[in-house]
């Protein structure tokens, strides 16, 4: 046992400022739980290392004595050290190719894995999550991507004078110019070309949220995918109204024999069902999607459909805000995920090909899969309070006991994938993906 903790610097990505705990619950453990936390030296963190030394840690370059390190995204294999914990966002639990070789080096070297996607209740709902800040930074981006494309198709637009998430030193600087915009909106109106303006959100879970967060800033009327068929049919809309629709999966996915859709059999056999959402896209302005998707779920917006919908003119969807960003998922054409520094391109269904920037002819996507770090002084704050909580139940741990006589909180232990190499009993299938990439 060990209460010699590590919060290493992030640098799978440029613009990755966040981290797992901040200064002031490191002051928290370090005071009230005496425990002794070295924080990796960073010369972008959003905290930076003096704040950390405020609080009672330790800054190194190295983390050689920690036996448990907290992380956010990634670790590059040569990180690894034989025997010690890891917590961080591994990214391998859907068998992920591109991580599997990072999977097996920390099998080689006795390693514990906690991956904070799967600390869940026992509902399993989530825990610890950044979603909620990936679905506001989300819908920053989409709205100021939605004023360039607006503006390059000749429209004057309010939406102009917003910026994208990470030039906002905090969420609530956000938050007031998409206020000031909404009061606009309702002064003034919206254009009579692009009414009634719909903002189409699919799930509901903590990325929609805080989707749903940032759209209740504007003068907005939900309403359901039912009413939005009607609504196209109506003569007159009012002009300072932005519409919302949330979509659940009963109006994503219909059953293929056309029997009643039933959700629990749809998550146990999505093959027997087929997406019915091509019916709404052509009401939507803006698709904000945020649904969990993986190969075995049907396509919400396909290819083929897009090529379809072109060939009929101009449509009404202006702008895919793909938050779940699931490369050719279920949104098939984000083909790629963007950077922070160059987060949108456009579509074109003729070529299927990608433009980086606002310009060309197809549809604006917003994809960037590293949302929340886009406000990471709000992210990193809002995962931090629920981590804590779990850090000296982890650091407490004697790692060389049994799997079945380990003394930690249910949530993490359930979360546990390696314990001293070995695939835990829930995640032993990822034993064939662990072969079939690195024999």
């Amino acid at each position: 046992m060990s209460k010699f903790i590590g919060i290493r610097h992030e640098d799978k990505y440029k613009l990755e400022r966040r981290a797992p705990l901040t200064p002031k619950h490191v002051a928290r453990l370090v005071k009230q739980k005496k425990l002794d936390i070295i924080v990796q030296t960073s010369d972008k963190r959003i905290f930076s290392d003096e704040e950390y030394i405020q609080a009672g840690a330790k800054v190194s370059r190295d983390m050689k004595k920690c036996s448990v390190i907290f992380g956010v995204k990634e670790m590059p294999e040569s990180f690894f050290e034989p025997g010690k914990t890891y917590v961080f966002f591994s990214h391998v639990v859907k068998g992920q190719p591109y991580n599997m070789a990072m999977l097996r080096r920390m099998m080689e070297l006795k390693c514990n894995l906690i991956e904070y996607e799967r600390v869940v209740d026992e509902q399993g709902k989530r825990l610890i999550f950044f979603g909620r800040y990936a679905g506001m930074a989300g819908m920053i981006n989409s709205l100021w991507a939605l004023g360039l494309r607006l503006k390059e198709a000749g429209y004057k637009s309010n939406l102009v004078k917003l910026h994208q998430s990470h030039h906002y030193h905090s969420l609530r600087e956000a938050k007031d110019d998409i206020s000031a915009i909404g009061q606009l909106i309702a002064e003034n109106g919206i254009p009579h070309e692009l009414r009634p303006f719909v903002i189409g959100i699919t799930g509901y879970g903590n990325v929609s949220q805080g989707v749903q967060e940032i759209v209740g800033l504007l003068p907005v009327k939900e309403i359901s995918p039912d009413k939005l068929l009607d609504l196209h049919h109506r003569k007159k809309v009012p002009d300072n109204i932005v519409y919302k629709v949330i979509f659940k999966e009963e109006d994503l996915f219909e059953h293929v024999d056309g029997e009643a859709f039933d959700l629990l059999d749809y998550y146990a056999n999505p093959q027997h069902y087929r997406s019915k959402f091509q019916k709404y896209i052509p009401y939507l302005s803006m698709l904000i999607n945020c649904i969990y998707w993986d190969k075995r779920y049907p396509q919400l917006v396909t290819r083929q459909y897009l090529k379809k919908l072109y060939s009929k003119g101009q449509p009404k969807l202006t702008v895919i805000g793909d938050i779940s960003c699931d490369v050719e998922g279920s949104v098939e054409c984000t083909l790629k995920p963007a950077e922070i520094d160059d987060p949108v391109y456009v579509y074109n269904p003729d070529t299927e090909q990608i433009t980086m920037g606002f310009k060309g002819h197809g549809m604006l996507v917003m994809a960037v899969d590293i949302l929340p770090a886009e406000l990471p002084r709000d992210s990193s704050e809002g995962f931090a309070d629920v981590l804590v909580n779990f850090v000296k139940p982890i650091a407490d741990a004697d790692f060389d006991e049994h799997f079945d006589d380990l003394d930690l909180p249910k949530a993490i232990k359930k979360a546990l994938i390696l314990h001293n190499g070995e695939l835990t009993p829930e995640y032993k299938y990822l034993e064939e993906f662990v072969m079939a990439v690195t024999g």
